[in-house]
């Protein structure tokens, strides 16, 4: 869709001139925070207040789900907890959660059709929370719509246990920390998240130091972190902006470290009260092969435990 800034549009925001052309104004918000919106062909905030003959092209199937005869590839996860209400995957990396730019098919949410459900959007029915494409591990996902309203409410409430491993570059000064800086998009570099932006938005991430590991003057640390928020790429920006990016991350880090395809980032454990029986439900991942292999390149030089 292309559509030029009439002068008596100029001053409007540019979720709120979308608002209507894509149906709704919070349609509009996510359709530019992926990215599939520019203004004179730049990426911009939904903030943004058009001016007169600007114009604004939108890919407005971004966030449409493919024809199901699309969908195709065979999606493989493990499910280590499942009932009635709701299941935990196992995610592999590589795999996508829910259709998007870039990605309208072999996704997860598509695999689930039929089991997963709840939401406001029926393209990703039944996802409470995501993981980044590269980012490996455990997720929890509703069966019904009810399951859905009390899991999304529980997580909101900081009720949700969210811990992954991340092994990161240099050593932290301190054994445990918290960062709390907002996250938003980066002011120049409108495709990356970033602490220095204009539009951020609350992020707390706690980390806990489990391992310090040498390779030949080289030093990473083996953390433990937990989110409070869940901001988009909330753990890798985090650590970053303190100066310990995630190893091989390749957007805010040094790609290809230690033999590394992707970032070192694994969501290890998720832990919640049942939301319709209140019994504990706390499940484990282990590490797969890949950052397995990473922590014994890591390992080749002189470690210790704290």
């Amino acid at each position: 869709m292309r559509l030029q800034v009439a002068p008596e549009q100029a001053g409007e925001r540019l979720d709120a001139l979308l608002a209507e052309p894509l149906g709704s104004r919070s349609r509009a918000a996510r359709l530019i925070e992926a990215g599939a919106v520019t203004v004179d062909g730049a990426a911009v905030a939904k903030r943004h207040k058009v001016a007169a003959g600007e114009v604004v092209e939108v890919d407005d199937g971004a966030d449409a789900p493919p024809a199901p005869e699309d969908v195709g590839a065979t999606v493989d996860f493990a499910v280590p907890y499942e009932d009635e209400h709701l299941l935990v995957v196992d995610k592999p990396a590589g795999l996508v959660v829910h259709p998007g730019k870039g990605n309208r098919t072999g996704t997860l949410a598509q695999a689930l059709a039929g089991v997963a459900a709840g939401g406001e959007d029926g393209w990703r029915a039944g996802i409470v929370h995501r993981l980044d494409r590269d980012t490996s591990g455990l997720l929890v996902v509703a069966k019904s719509e009810e399951a859905h309203r009390r899991l999304k409410a529980a997580l909101q409430r900081r009720e949700v246990t969210r811990q992954y491993t991340a092994l990161v570059e240099g050593v932290p000064p301190a054994r445990s920390g918290t960062v709390d800086a907002p996250i938003g998009r980066d002011r120049r570099v409108r495709t990356r998240m970033s602490t220095d932006t204009d539009e951020g938005r609350h992020a707390v991430t706690h980390f806990e130091l489990e391992q310090v590991l040498g390779q030949g003057g080289a030093r990473f640390a083996l953390l433990r972190v937990k989110l409070e928020t869940g901001r988009t790429h909330q753990i890798r920006v985090h650590l970053q902006a303190i100066g310990h990016p995630v190893a091989g991350d390749p957007e805010y880090g040094t790609a290809g470290l230690l033999g590394l395809e992707r970032q070192f980032l694994h969501a290890a454990r998720l832990a919640f009260a049942h939301p319709f029986t209140g019994a504990p439900v706390d499940v484990e991942s282990a590490l797969p092969a890949d950052l397995r292999r990473a922590l014994e390149e890591a390992e080749g030089g002189p470690d210790r435990r704290r």
